[in-house]
């Protein structure tokens, strides 16, 4: 009860608090060799920068805080991913640092830095960098094509228990099916391996459009298991309708009471 206000109108006034919270948000960048690639109106690449910079004007709230994981190169000497092809830039307010983390985003490349063991950074260490220790409770957006070694479904599923994340999976079309153009010389770009195919061949291509949905299929089953969101973005379409619609339904299981990614 407002009693000041009651005894000047002469009505009952109830004084409400909103509490205003501060979000912290942080992306997980794949910036790896496979997302180099691209056969349509863009690069996978980028396309996640440029969702990173949709993610971070959307995420510039007074007080809210911008951070991020890059995986795929690191400046040598820099702090949280010396050594290790993953770099940690630490949550920021204000426009100036959104601006620089995008800097970096725009000019890290694969190879910047020396793998792992041997070895380029996985998405399964760059999530693990978010669970040592466990930041504050906030937003987490993974932007990846999921190409990506076993092993980042369980800090995956780790982070969804404490955070709201979200799993922006990139793709070509490409990658969902070949196109019958005769003996095609494929390069793998994490490994480097050749591999000559003869895309002629209607069995092969059906096979290969078969293994593509079954592995978008099991990377859509880990994602909604961590409870976690999943958006699919292609580089051969506009992904701002996508992601305006994305967060629209999100904003529509919030008003529901249902919380989004799970079930």
């Amino acid at each position: 009860m407002d009693w000041a206000v009651t005894a000047r109108t002469g009505e009952p006034h109830v004084r409400q608090a909103v509490a205003e919270r501060e979000l912290e948000t942080t992306l997980v960048v794949d910036l790896t060799a496979s997302m180099s690639f691209g056969t349509a109106r863009s690069e996978k690449r980028e396309v996640a920068v440029a969702l990173a910079a949709a993610i971070g004007h959307l995420a510039g709230g007074p007080g809210d805080r911008l951070g991020a994981v890059v995986l795929g190169g690191h400046e040598p000497g820099a702090a949280g991913g010396a050594g290790t092809g993953v770099r940690r830039l630490p949550a920021r307010t204000g426009r100036q640092a959104s601006l620089a983390l995008l800097h970096v985003l725009q000019t890290t490349r694969p190879g910047d830095g020396p793998g792992v063991q041997g070895r380029g950074a996985s998405l399964a260490d760059g999530l693990a960098v978010l669970l040592r220790p466990p930041g504050r409770r906030g937003l987490v957006v993974v932007v990846s094509d999921l190409l990506a070694p076993p092993g980042w479904e369980v800090p995956l599923r780790r982070l969804g228990q404490h955070h709201d994340v979200v799993v922006v999976e990139v793709v070509d079309p490409r990658e969902l099916e070949l196109p019958a153009a005769g003996v095609l010389r494929l390069v793998d770009p994490e490994t480097g391996r050749h591999l000559e195919v003869q895309t002629s061949d209607r069995r092969l291509r059906e096979r290969y459009a078969a293994a593509a949905a079954a592995r978008r299929a099991g990377h859509a089953e880990t994602v909604r298991r961590a409870g976690a969101g999943h958006l699919l973005l292609r580089t051969d379409q506009d992904w701002l309708p996508a992601l305006a619609r994305f967060l629209a339904a999100r904003r529509r299981l919030r008003a529901a009471g249902r919380a989004p990614g799970r079930g």
